[in-house]
């Protein structure tokens, strides 16, 4: 008799032991009892009730889901493949069980969905030059569609755009001919304000003809350094020598 107690305690012991279950700071249990949700548990150490008590683990991390890469038809008819990453994590344990079947299937099959309705919508050249924005929409379209699921977006980018090989060498053609136009209209302008500045030069010359003759000469002297044997003079210049030593010496005769 004794020892049918014995093994019935055991039995006991080891039916309560088989009860206890620990859950993580990141997780919640959602208990069930008898088919019936009835609370979340956790973190810590918890107690199921054998037999009439099930729970299902649920993580409140954040999940980062590739979004695979598809072919995708732009508004202005250009064909793309398009790839993207998606942020989400619980928030709602229950509506994540009970709700839907498997939730992380479902949030990475709307996200593939909403990147290909979403980027339809824009023409080729808005989703390379407005990509922050798109990925703004297409977070704001897949976090109303899991909502009620209890699951919340917190960021979706796109992150590999890849362009037909015949577009490739179309935007290469479009960005050379964009630097050469620029080009040209920088050295159109440095000739326009070379002009404006020599045009100055010349009305200040011709009101001061020695500064013609200074400048030839700091011309000649740049010309020195460079260890020529010849030098040539100008006959303007040297007139306009002899004109200013006539000058010097009807000055120092008036002395």
């Amino acid at each position: 008799m004794d020892s049918i107690l014995f093994y019935a305690l055991w039995i006991l012991f080891l039916i309560l032991v088989s009860g206890i279950r620990v859950i993580k700071e990141y997780e919640r249990a959602v208990i069930f009892f008898l088919g019936k949700q009835t609370a979340i548990r956790g973190p810590g150490l918890i107690f199921l009730v054998p037999v009439f008590e099930k729970m299902v683990k649920v993580s409140f991390r954040t999940i980062t889901m590739g979004i695979p890469s598809q072919k995708i038809i732009t508004k202005d008819n250009v064909s793309i493949d398009i790839a993207a990453v998606a942020y989400y994590h619980i928030v709602d344990p229950r509506k994540a069980v009970i709700a839907i079947e498997d939730v992380f299937s479902a949030v990475n099959q709307i996200s593939q969905t909403t990147v290909r309705n979403v980027v339809g919508q824009f023409m080729l050249d808005q989703l390379l030059s407005q990509t922050a924005d798109i990925n703004e929409q297409i977070k704001n379209v897949i976090d109303g569609h899991t909502e009620p699921w209890g699951v919340q977006v917190t960021a979706v980018e796109i992150k590999d755009i890849i362009l037909p090989d015949n577009m490739q060498r179309a935007m290469a053609k479009e960005a050379e001919a964009e630097r050469e136009r620029r080009a040209k209209i920088v050295a159109a302008q440095g000739e326009f304000q070379a002009a404006e500045k020599l045009g100055q030069a010349a009305d200040l010359i011709a009101a001061h003809p020695v500064a013609l003759q200074l400048r030839t000469l700091q011309t000649m002297s740049e010309i020195a350094t460079e260890k020529n044997s010849t030098i040539i003079f100008p006959a303007q210049f040297m007139t306009t020598v002899k004109e200013a030593l006539e000058t010097i010496r009807g000055d120092s005769k008036k002395s």
